[in-house]
């Protein structure tokens, strides 16, 4: 099992870089234009993909930036977005290493953001939403994009596979 989060570690990195790449070109109006996403532009889905993480990963680990709102603009400026953004993708790659039997085995207690209540989650389960989660705002995010005009990059999972031999043996 350790295996598949690696593999979708190194997967969400690499589709970041890639999402990212293609939104540099843009400019600021329409990197910040509301289109009507649930998190309104390209810069408010980036930063609500950053948000779920960091909130993910304060749940599973106790440590990190724990966001208050799915909604928080962590950082205004496209260039430090980036650089967090790699930052995190580096961190969930060395959770995820240090990842075992046990501790996939575990339960998490937390408290629930957007409906604050108290929570008892399996880890498991929690690590398939995090990629999940990520690769539903992506999702929105290309969808941006591609209506901003810009030849938006393949983020399919056997894409990935295939161009890195990751997941494949």
């Amino acid at each position: 099992m350790r295996a598949h989060f690696k593999m979708m570690a190194s997967y969400n990195a690499w589709c970041n870089e890639r999402l990212y790449e293609a939104a540099a070109g843009l400019s600021d109006a329409d990197y910040r234009a509301d289109l009507g996403a649930f998190f309104k532009s390209v810069h408010g889905t980036f930063n609500h993909i950053l948000v779920g993480d960091r909130v993910w990963l304060s749940r599973f680990t106790g440590t990190g930036p724990a966001p208050t709102a799915l909604d928080e603009i962590l950082y205004d400026d496209f260039d430090r977005l980036r650089a967090a953004r790699r930052a995190e993708d580096a961190r969930i790659d060395r959770f995820v290493d240090g990842l075992d039997d046990d501790k996939l085995a575990s339960v998490l207690h937390y408290r629930a953001l957007s409906q604050p209540a108290d929570v008892t989650y399996p880890l498991l389960p929690a690590l398939h939403h995090l990629f999940n989660h990520q690769t539903h705002h992506r999702g929105q995010a290309t969808a941006l994009l591609t209506r901003l005009g810009v030849d938006t990059p393949s983020l399919d999972l056997v894409y990935f596979n295939l161009q890195t031999g990751i997941g494949l043996s």
